[in-house]
């Protein structure tokens, strides 16, 4: 039987927790402090651990820290939809945790839309083995900082011509795969980047902030009518599909749209991997699709694979939660499936 370490100072959400999780009948232990969940998580092997992030005698962030040190486990991360607690969260993530749960203020967990979100991830979770995530997770301690190198970035008024577009999905597991190939791509890097990774509105601001830190190229979240140009790497808003349009003059841009349009998660990876074929010709296009939860982005790879656009998956071997690329790669949508430090080599080098 699956085990879960439910941790949260609060008595109530480790109730209202418990009673979501017991559905998947997995055995549940509890903590109410960083210090505690330590201790019970180094002691015994947990299959997903739900992480508060402000708690008494010891916070998550630094219980995460510990926990991957020693004993690394699927974490979800318990945050709030505000701008400080997308910092905290984003942190948290770069010290291992896998993913998190988007709560409302008042953390309400148990209104449906939690309660699916919850169940879906502490199950995929609770399948990613211990070594995986001892040979993926980030090997950096929160005192440690990233080298940059000392390159003046500057973002172009109006990009020349677009002669190809790399276009990047990822969902669960994916946060700390992007930064790693912002931190490679060269400052001479010749295409734009455009990245849809499964956040809500309030945390893309805060990604595309961190990873502009790390990378040689400016990184910036999009906006509505924003002109794409070579040499920028962009990061979806959240709460939006990101499209693209072309104007009149030839400039493309970026379209958001608020319609759902039926999927899931918004962004969607296949949102813009779909439009992305109104704009540019198939041979034009590179998409990647990484780690996640589900099957966002498998049809768009098929249909770009089809238009003649290059594809190419993560494989299993690296994958944190390999669900969308695999789905992409069963469909036949996927030309070079490669583990993860494979790929991000192969694009520095894309020409």
């Amino acid at each position: 039987m699956k085990k879960v370490l439910i941790v949260d100072d609060s008595a109530l959400v480790r109730k209202q927790l418990t009673d979501i999780i017991s559905e998947l009948e997995y055995e549940i232990h509890t903590a109410r402090n960083g210090q505690e969940a330590v201790q019970k998580a180094t002691a015994e092997q947990y299959d997903v651990i739900t992480m508060d992030i402000n708690m008494p005698i010891l916070d998550g962030l630094s219980a995460v820290e510990k926990i991957m040190a020693e004993r690394p486990t699927p974490i979800l991360m318990i945050s709030s939809l505000t701008t400080e607690s997308a910092g905290i969260t984003m942190e948290a993530l770069d010290l291992g945790a896998i993913d998190y749960i988007a709560k409302p203020g008042t953390m309400n967990v148990g209104k449906e839309e939690n309660r699916a979100d919850i169940l879906q991830k502490v199950k995929s979770l609770s399948r990613i083995p211990p070594r995986r995530l001892a040979s993926v997770a980030r090997r950096r301690t929160r005192n440690e900082t990233v080298a940059v190198k000392e390159t003046v970035k500057t973002i172009p008024v109006s990009g020349g011509e677009i002669k190809k577009v790399l276009l990047i999905g990822a969902s669960t597991g994916g946060p700390g795969l992007i930064e790693q190939i912002c931190l490679s791509l060269p400052s001479t890097f010749p295409y734009p980047v455009c990245i849809v990774q499964h956040m809500p509105e309030q945390f893309t601001a805060a990604f595309a902030a961190r990873l502009d830190r790390v990378s040689t190229l400016p990184v910036i979240e999009t906006k509505h009518n924003m002109e794409i140009v070579p040499g920028c790497i962009y990061v979806a808003k959240g709460g939006a599909h990101l499209h693209f349009g072309k104007k009149v003059s030839g400039k493309i841009v970026f379209r958001e749209s608020s319609d759902k349009n039926h999927r899931f998660f918004q962004p969607s990876v296949d949102e813009m991997f779909q439009s992305a074929l109104n704009v540019f010709r198939g041979d034009q296009i590179v998409s990647v699709l990484l780690t996640g939860i589900g099957d966002d982005g498998a049809d768009g790879m098929v249909a770009i694979k089809k238009a003649g656009g290059f594809t190419i998956g993560e494989s299993e071997e690296t994958a944190t939660v390999y669900g969308m690329p695999k789905e992409a790669y069963e469909r036949g949508g996927v030309i070079q499936q490669l583990p993860f430090p494979k790929i991000a080599k192969a694009l520095a080098v894309l020409n």
